[in-house]
């Protein structure tokens, strides 16, 4: 950057020639979204320490994580489609300084108050760059832009989740290491944004964009409609891994292990994401009955797991359950997002991570209620999970029932 600088601006040719290419671009927002979820999915190993150290119940572990998606959703609502208005750029880089500013909370948090603030500046900086980086990458390459916006959460999220309980596990500072981890990468990549071409033009509005509202054209809602039981029954699923999952697999396995923690969210995510590469050629219909057959499949499977103490069965059936979320997940972007006009895409993918973020936040937060109030975590988990079931089954009945001939976009 220094030699950038230092150089004479005699034209504005060179300057174009030093922004990052095209290709360059996209994977660098693809990276930016793998980053953010990676540090959405930190803290989860983390919390059997956090309980240990400052003494909070499992309703607190839920509340920490409801309000991280709590002010997703916020973000979502309000900034969710500002860069269809101003750009990507500048919402990607405000969103990349409040992501790397709230690492630095977390490595210093040294109770509830602390990690609660860490966790609404995470939410709200996730929220307002989701719809930015989701549509920069469909601006850059349509067909890329669709896998990878389905398969970089998923990625993100497993790779936080197993890096955070290796780093905790075996390496010293394990309340701080991950963080400040995570915070070097966050400067290298919005050092990166300030260099990338900016993907969308200006459009009137930005003011106006900020209130309150879903930016969902007419075309695509039935359709989302239709994929909402199936976003709400993968999204629950990865809540509850999320916030009491460690818990839950420590008791099944009987072992304290930070890393089998963090192993059942990773589990939970990687065999989404593998999925969807494995599919990516399917049609969003068929994602759609593959992602909530293997969530009924799946979460039954871990059900009987529960029941056995199996820890083997547990992780089989995670791998299902997770196939499902990725496959499900991937068949509702498929099925929605190319209804969108460009201009539209930042707004459409908001809706759709609000539906998710909604789905993950509210009913983690209700489980951890009942784990201190209804009987324990595995009976909380053996009733979430027969919840899950049951959206599963409404999702597969939805879409049995509904014609393909009346949706003749989706192959668009």
């Amino acid at each position: 950057m220094t030699s950038l600088l230092a150089t004479p601006p005699v034209t504005r040719a060179p300057t174009r020639s030093r922004r990052l290419p095209t290709a360059v671009g996209f994977w660098l927002l693809a990276s930016i979204v793998v980053a953010f979820l990676a540090g959405s999915s930190a803290p989860t190993p983390l919390y059997a320490i956090y309980q240990a150290e400052w003494g909070f119940s499992p309703i607190t572990v839920t509340l920490v994580f409801g309000v991280y998606a709590l002010a997703v959703l916020v973000a979502l609502l309000t900034v969710g489609s500002l860069s269809d208005h101003v750009g990507r750029r500048p919402v990607l880089i405000a969103a990349i300084a409040v992501q790397a500013a709230t690492m630095l909370v977390f490595a210093a948090a040294d109770g509830v108050p602390e990690l609660m603030v860490a966790r609404i500046l995470q939410g709200l900086s996730t929220g307002a760059a989701a719809g930015a980086i989701g549509a920069g990458m469909l601006d850059l390459n349509q067909a890329k832009g669709a896998i990878t916006n389905a398969v970089g959460p998923m990625v993100g999220t497993a790779t936080g989740a197993l890096g955070s309980g290796l780093l905790v596990q075996y390496l010293p500072a394990p309340a701080h290491l991950v963080y400040l981890v995570l915070f070097g990468i966050f400067v290298l990549q919005g050092v990166g944004v300030l260099l990338m071409r900016e993907s969308s033009s200006p459009r009137p509005g930005a003011l106006a964009s900020l209130r309150l509202q879903f930016a969902l054209p007419p075309v695509a809602r039935r359709p989302l409609l239709l994929a909402v039981p199936a976003l709400v029954a993968a999204w629950a699923l990865a809540g509850f891994y999320g916030s009491l999952g460690p818990s839950v697999v420590r008791l099944v396995a009987g072992s304290n292990s930070f890393v089998l923690g963090g192993l059942a969210l990773f589990t939970l995510a990687a065999s989404g994401g593998v999925l969807v590469l494995l599919l990516r050629a399917a049609s969003p219909r068929t994602l759609m009955f593959v992602g909530t057959a293997g969530l009924f499949v799946g979460v039954g499977i871990t059900l009987l797991a529960i029941t056995a103490t199996s820890e083997a069965l547990f992780f089989v059936g995670t791998v299902v359950a997770g196939a499902g979320f990725g496959a499900g997940f991937q068949g509702a972007i498929r099925t929605v997002i190319p209804l969108a006009r460009p201009h539209e895409r930042a707004g459409v993918l908001s809706v759709i991570y609000l539906v998710s973020y909604l789905a993950m936040g509210l009913p983690a937060v209700i489980a951890g209620f009942l784990v201190v109030h209804a009987g324990g975590v595995l009976t909380t988990a053996r009733e979430y999970g027969i919840a899950v079931m049951a959206l599963a089954a409404l999702a597969l009945l939805g879409l049995t029932l509904a014609r393909p001939a009346r949706r003749p976009h989706l192959a668009a």
